[in-house]
């Protein structure tokens, strides 16, 4: 039986184009748990523009691949000249390199007993402690199989963040997975500068109980702590960098460690 999406589509379109504020967005989402004609309005509205995207974009999608198989061949190319070119140069300015090598130790060695600098201070900022996740690669499987998907990891990849959180939002979880969206969501908002709206995402992927100890769980507990230190909340932002650096599983524990190690945080 067809589904009526005219009573829903004003909200189903504000939340699919990202539009709702982050506490409209967790009451749509529960009404979704709880609402099964609501559930299946959302189903059939994804679907909707999942194919109305897919058949607009086909050609534009087969075109890209095309594009970007010759920009592969052409990079080989440019690549294999290119080190042939430096080969030469190597050898005919290798001895001139060694002298200058000696000139430039000798004026730094100078250099430091003359200035005499002071021990520098550590970095204060988030961002320079902060090691990005640049998410999911855009191979040429996943064009084909999720194309929405790697429109918004594209558009990530490339700094559109705003471009990338407008796609995401139209992504069927079901074809992706929920803590995955809420993971990238998170992402996306961190690096456009929203620590306090990412928060509510990494929050909810690092504090599941059914994924606590995942890989995606552990990438999102850091980010988190980045988001709080984005946000200002430092004594947060210490705490949850604190239990990535002590989790020998986690892929940031060496940045988190550094970053708890200078003192940053500390006594702010």
């Amino acid at each position: 039986m067809p589904i009526d999406l005219r009573p829903y589509f004003d909200e189903l379109e504000r939340f699919a184009d990202g539009q709702m504020s982050p506490a409209e967005q967790d009451a749509f989402e529960l009404r979704l748990e709880q609402d099964e004609a609501l559930a299946d309005a959302h189903a059939a509205y994804e679907q909707l523009t999942a194919d109305l995207r897919w058949a607009a974009g086909h050609d534009t999608l087969r075109q890209r691949l095309q594009a970007l198989d010759d920009r592969m061949n052409e990079r080989g190319t440019a690549l294999a000249r290119a080190h042939h070119l430096a080969q030469r140069r190597q050898r005919r300015w290798a001895v001139w390199g060694t002298v200058g090598a000696v000139l430039l130790l000798a004026a730094g060695v100078a250099a430091w007993y003359l200035g005499r600098p002071g021990p520098a201070r550590p970095a204060r900022c988030w961002e320079a402690y902060y090691q990005p996740d640049p998410g999911p690669a855009v191979t040429t499987g996943l064009l084909h199989s999720r194309p929405l998907l790697a429109e918004a990891l594209d558009q990530y990849q490339s700094g559109h963040y705003p471009a990338a959180l407008h796609s995401l939002g139209r992504v069927n979880p079901g074809n992706v997975g929920a803590d995955t969206l809420l993971y990238l969501r998170g992402l996306m908002l961190l690096r456009q500068g929203q620590g306090n709206a990412a928060q509510l995402y990494l929050r909810r992927v690092s504090d599941d109980s059914a994924a606590s100890g995942s890989e995606l769980a552990r990438r999102a507990r850091y980010h988190l702590g980045m988001a709080y230190w984005q946000a200002q909340e430092l004594a947060p932002a210490l705490a949850t960098l604190r239990a990535v650096a002590a989790d020998s599983l986690s892929p940031y524990r060496a940045s988190a460690r550094r970053a708890v190690a200078t003192g940053v945080l500390d006594g702010q």
